[in-house]
């Protein structure tokens, strides 16, 4: 378990491997944070002492979350990105990859932009927009931290995802449990991963195969009597 900011850091260079360049664009990511922190809510300010544990780290760990050399290629898309974690922080770390921040809150998706401009961050694109609205298309990934419950995040998003299609969700203590009581409708390959910087939290990770039409429509009609 990550417990300071240094072994955050340490674990950044050593395990994940980023390099001087990488280490600086986290660097500068925390900066802007913690100044944009006064004038906005991003994050609760007991957590910026530990900005880099909390939040940098904890996005960082997704990309540890499937073995090496395993994680698909492409489009990576973040909902509900909020104030960039885990979707900033992974544009900052993978530069070369597109990644898309979506959130439906105009003073966060200012943000975002903004500092995906100040981090020289070409692969970012900032979307304002509630889920529902987004333009269907399929991405690689698909990561939220904290945004919904994950029965209700497949019924938002699951028209974004193809079978190929790695899902990193990081929850709190509850992981197990939203997998476990996922309706058997959603045909799925999902397992928890422990996280790495809060012993009660965990990684839901895995690939969705699709829902049975069938059950999900007496599901729905079960739902509406």
């Amino acid at each position: 378990m990550i417990e300071t900011e240094d072994q955050a850091q340490d674990w950044l260079r050593d395990v994940l491997g980023v390099d001087a360049a990488g280490m600086a664009r986290l660097a500068r990511l925390a900066e802007l944070l913690i100044d944009e922190n006064t004038r906005q809510n991003l994050v609760a300010r007991g957590t910026l002492p530990h900005v880099w544990q909390r939040h940098i780290l904890d996005s960082a760990q997704l990309l540890a979350c499937v073995p090496r050399g395993t994680m698909p290629e492409g489009p990576w898309l973040d909902l509900g990105t909020g104030a960039g974690f885990p979707g900033l922080a992974i544009a900052a770390l993978e530069p070369d990859r597109p990644v898309t921040l979506v959130d439906s809150r105009r003073l966060r998706t200012d943000w975002l932009a903004r500092s995906a401009a100040d981090l020289g961050l070409a692969n970012v694109d900032v979307v304002l927009s509630r889920v529902e609205d987004l333009p269907g298309r399929h991405y690689a990934v698909i990561s939220a931290r904290a945004f919904a419950p994950l029965d209700k995040l497949l019924h938002l998003s699951a028209r974004f995802s193809t079978p190929e299609t790695l899902w990193l969700l990081p929850k709190g203590a509850k992981a197990a449990h939203e997998v476990q009581e996922l309706p058997a409708s959603w045909n799925h390959l999902f397992h928890v991963e422990q996280s790495l910087t809060d012993p009660q939290a965990g990684v839901i990770v895995g690939r969705l195969a699709g829902q049975d039409g069938a059950r999900s429509s007496k599901r729905h009609s079960r739902d509406l009597g």
